[in-house]
């Protein structure tokens, strides 16, 4: 699969867990083998004002961390583009579900997911998108700035047995239509992460579910790297993902 990154990601660029060191390395690691890492653009100040008022793009670069936001969205925008044709994955950080059209908090600057479907939507590539959101918390950034649009489906699952939630997510997705799916692939749900719910073989699960939707609806599909900090864990559920997502697990 085609996976969107950057060595620059490596750098610690805020003390926050999503910024870790260590953390991008432990996915690379685990994915290496089976991906086919690509380079790409910074989203440019076009792109990000789609999605956000100049007063927080002000903002962003106030804190110091435009550059490594901007790099973000442009990952996340590219995979969106790949996606359309092929799986993609934007292995990025900053991650960005909790940002809003003007505000930010979570860990998160620039709503990636945002940036990359209306840039989509503008370009006339895509008339519905379907966004899954599977991290722990709740991507209220991806709601406050798509939530609104009737051309934009969000499900954020919630249950509290890993059952019942990828049996949600089955059952929303078998009956979703859309031109493509993005997901905002957090993987803080993990057992042995923050959350403490979903085992490595749901977020497969997922993956192939999110696959087969994009199939039976002759759309694309894509993710984008969010939530997820216990780095002994990560690589493989991420890996897990993007085998599901990409048809390797069958």
């Amino acid at each position: 699969m085609r996976v969107y990154f950057d060595e620059a990601f490596y750098r610690v660029y805020a003390a926050d867990p999503a910024a870790d060191a260590g953390r991008m390395e432990a996915i690379v690691a685990a994915i290496e083998p089976e991906a086919a890492f690509e380079t790409f653009a910074p989203a440019t100040e076009t792109d990000i004002l789609r999605a956000h008022t100049r007063a927080h793009i002000d903002l962003v670069h106030d804190m110091g961390v435009y550059d490594m936001a901007a790099l973000a969205a442009g990952g996340a925008i590219q995979a969106a583009i790949c996606g359309l044709t092929e799986p993609a994955f934007a292995l990025i950080r900053p991650p960005g579900h909790h940002a809003s059209a003007d505000s930010c908090w979570g860990f998160c600057y620039f709503n990636n997911m945002a940036v990359a479907l209306l840039r989509l939507k503008a370009e006339g590539s895509i008339n519905r998108a379907m966004i899954l959101d599977f991290d722990l918390h709740f991507g209220d950034g991806n709601v406050n700035i798509l939530g609104g649009n009737p051309w934009a489906t969000i499900l954020n699952p919630e249950a509290s047995d890993a059952d019942d939630y990828v049996a949600l997510v089955e059952r929303t997705l078998a009956n979703a239509s859309f031109d493509i799916i993005g997901v905002s692939a957090g993987f803080d749900n993990h057992r042995d992460d923050w959350g403490g719910l979903l085992a490595t073989e749901d977020y497969e699960a997922m993956g192939s579910m999110v696959r087969k939707a994009a199939e039976r609806n002759q759309a694309g599909c894509f993710g984008i790297l969010e939530g997820g900090y216990n780095h002994a864990v990560l690589g493989r559920n991420v890996r897990a993902f993007l085998r599901g997502m990409g048809g390797e697990a069958e």
